[in-house]
């Protein structure tokens, strides 16, 4: 009786071991698919990237197209994993489509998302490396991916807007127009002269060869207030100087007015005894 029972417990571990061996080989080779796959997926989606670039393909359109490959090869290399490790195609495909209300469900948004990018892709309201503003953020244009648009905030950090936001809502695109508009306000006391500021900013305007001369410059009286008298100055550059003009313009005005002994105002409180 012994020997019986010892003989079949060798026969099952004997079974046992032998499936745990081939699991386990398995498992090793689904490990390397998975290496060699991923390997060979980075190649394929640089030389689709290489093939478009050479071909002068818009860089967003280029960032979605690899990205949806990226995304579309991996699937692949997964049920090829799947089916390696031992899930038949036929249950697999039955499952996929026993879940198929629930994976549409949850994957509802990203249907909207790959749909927005389709979209911005279409109608190219942003290109890469564009200066926008959506969804009351403000940044360059990095990439347009499969899902969602990425922004470089001028601090350098990186937003990710997913892409039916991004075209269903407002979008400023500041790089679109060749030329910018600058309104600047320069306040001066009541004791100064509106005619001796005006030729000192005219001559600070004419002076800086980024501003345009056509549009003509503006530079208006434009409001009266209770301790300042507020000067309008509006002028056009173009779109690539907007910042560092606006910047440089905000410092030669504080030079000059200094120098031509023209005052700033500032809060005062009068005290009474």
């Amino acid at each position: 009786m012994d020997s019986i029972n010892l003989s079949n417990t060798e026969a099952l571990l004997s079974k046992w071991g032998k499936i745990a061996l081939d699991f386990g080989i398995k498992v090793l080779l689904a490990i390397v698919i998975f290496i060699v796959g991923r390997w060979l997926i980075n190649i394929v989606v640089k030389w689709i990237n290489k093939i478009l670039t050479h071909r002068d393909v818009d860089k967003g359109v280029i960032s979605f197209i690899t990205s949806g490959a990226r995304i579309t090869l991996l699937i692949l290399l997964g049920v090829s994993i799947l089916s390696k490790i031992g899930f038949a195609a036929v249950s697999f495909a039955a499952l996929l489509a026993s879940m198929g209300l629930a994976i549409g469900m949850a994957l509802s948004n990203d249907l909207k998302n790959l749909a927005g990018g389709l979209v911005l892709l279409i109608t190219r309201p942003i290109r890469v490396g564009d200066v926008v503003e959506a969804q009351n953020l403000l940044g360059t244009v990095s990439e347009i991916r499969i899902f969602h648009t990425i922004l470089i905030t001028p601090d350098n950090k990186k937003i990710f807007i997913p892409n039916g936001v991004m075209s269903s809502g407002a979008i400023i695109n500041y790089s679109m127009s060749d030329t910018r508009r600058i309104d600047r306000s320069v306040s001066i006391e009541y004791g100064d002269d509106f005619e001796r500021a005006r030729p000192v900013i005219e001559a600070l305007i004419k002076s800086d060869s980024r501003i345009l001369s056509d549009p003509a410059p503006l530079i208006l009286l434009d409001r009266l207030n209770s301790s300042s008298v507020d000067i309008l100055v509006r002028f056009w550059v173009p779109s690539e100087h907007y910042w560092d003009v606006t910047w440089d313009f905000n410092k030669r005005v504080y030079a000059e007015f200094n120098k031509q002994g023209i005052s700033f105002p500032f809060p005062t409180v009068t005290v009474k005894k």
